[in-house]
């Protein structure tokens, strides 16, 4: 199995910093020619190779950590996304309702991924707070999955406990996704909510 995560702002030094942790080689690409964040990727780690968005977009699980309005220009990046799952990292504040066609943010930013599989989650922690190690107080950082597919759900809830975390599916894009996914002015009600879970 492989990973990227597109985009390399805070949300993606955080994630970058998950997998370095734990030893899992990962790619990172934005727009940008990747010899200018290659040795900002080097520092958190060995494993952390810094590609061109049409090289990162190779692996088979995604991460999409980019400004919400930048998620369709990731996707222009391959012409099908079959096969592979997307991570939806972006958060849609102060993006109208309307703009969304009154569906959930996630349901929108699937749209633009033909065929891929599409996972709501890692989105609701402050970058500042999923940068730092999910271990805590003997428990584990709680972060939140939402999916219409299940089997993409299973697939992210066990990558996340490989990078430490404790996964909390919470169903659907129109159930529990909304609790984690900002629209317009409101955010989700889980959005911010830092919590640990003990075994």
């Amino acid at each position: 199995m492989s990973y990227a995560i597109i985009g390399f702002g805070k949300i993606g030094h955080a994630l970058a910093k998950a997998f370095a942790r734990k030893g899992i080689e990962v790619s990172v690409a934005t727009t940008r020619d990747p010899t200018s964040f290659a040795s900002e990727a080097a520092a958190i780690g060995p494993k952390v190779i810094a590609k061109t968005l049409p090289e990162a977009v190779k692996a088979d699980i995604i991460f999409v950590a980019v400004r919400f309005e930048a998620h369709r220009d990731v996707a222009k990046a391959l012409s099908t996304w079959q096969g592979k799952t997307i991570i939806d990292v972006t958060n849609a504040y102060g993006v109208p309702p309307e703009d969304l066609g009154g569906q959930p943010s996630s349901k929108f930013v699937a749209q633009a991924f033909t065929g891929a599989k599409l996972v709501k989650g890692f989105n609701h922690l402050l970058a500042a707070t999923l940068d730092q190690d999910p271990a805590e107080h003997g428990g584990k950082r709680v972060v939140f999955l939402a999916s219409d597919d299940d089997g993409a759900a299973e697939e992210i809830a066990a990558l996340a406990e490989n990078l430490g975390f404790a996964p909390i599916k919470l169903g659907g894009l129109s159930e529990g996704g909304l609790l984690m996914q900002a629209r317009g002015n409101t955010w989700g009600r889980l959005i911010f909510q830092h919590l640990v879970k003990f075994d």
